[in-house]
């Protein structure tokens, strides 16, 4: 490789982390002022734009699972904390309706 050459994310011209150009997405690394453009205007950037999304992209993946994961987790939570207290508000129900039937008898004699 020659040393105008800039390498793409997934292959670096160097792999010394020391002589590597930090990637930021928010910032557009322009080539070289020495070399002559090769591409159109902007053609550069969005390439690089496009590899770092592409490295990016499993991240993105994996945080909308993780994301789905934890939605589905609190709807199952609430499910069963509704299926508690209605199981708990028969029961109440029911011992309810025994008191009142005990009270009856107790009234009727």
């Amino acid at each position: 490789m020659n040393t105008g050459t800039v390498g793409t994310v997934d292959r670096p011209v160097t792999h010394d982390p020391k002589k590597q150009v930090p990637m930021n997405p928010s910032t557009e690394v322009a080539p070289p002022a020495t070399e002559a453009p090769r591409h159109t205007s902007g053609a550069y950037s969005a390439r690089q734009n496009r590899n770092l999304e592409m490295q990016l992209m499993p991240e993105a993946l994996a945080r909308a699972h993780m994301q789905q994961r934890l939605y589905e987790a609190e709807h199952e939570r609430q499910a069963l904390r509704l299926v508690s207290a209605r199981r708990l508000q028969r029961r109440a129900e029911r011992v309810s309706l025994r008191a009142r039937r005990a009270l009856a008898m107790a009234v009727m004699q």
